[in-house]
């Protein structure tokens, strides 16, 4: 899935308020971190990640391994915060529609 800019416009406007449900620790991106922000896309479907890595090469592909893992599609990366989309069963986001 890709989005429009338009739209990733609006799920940064929606993600402004909230904050991460899901933090990396000192043990990295294990099963049960996946299986958390798995669990979170499901039921929030835009979601926000801390990713606590001093290094940004070693941020970058634990980022890549999330997204590829979860098949969310990336909203944004702002520091140690990434903002995650993945569109549910239950649709609770309405995009904006593309031309």
């Amino acid at each position: 899935m890709t989005l429009t800019n338009k739209q990733k416009q609006y799920l940064k406007g929606l993600a402004h308020s909230l904050k991460p449900v899901v933090l990396l620790g000192q043990h990295g991106l294990t099963e049960g971190v996946l299986a958390e922000i798995d669990l979170a896309l499901n039921f929030h479907e835009l979601i926000k990640v801390k990713v606590a890595s001093e290094d940004r090469d070693t941020k970058a592909l634990i980022i890549e391994a999330i997204i590829r893992e979860t098949k969310a599609v990336k909203v944004q990366s702002v520091g140690h915060v990434l903002t995650l989309y993945r569109a549910s069963e239950a649709k609770k986001i309405t995009l904006p529609r593309t031309k």
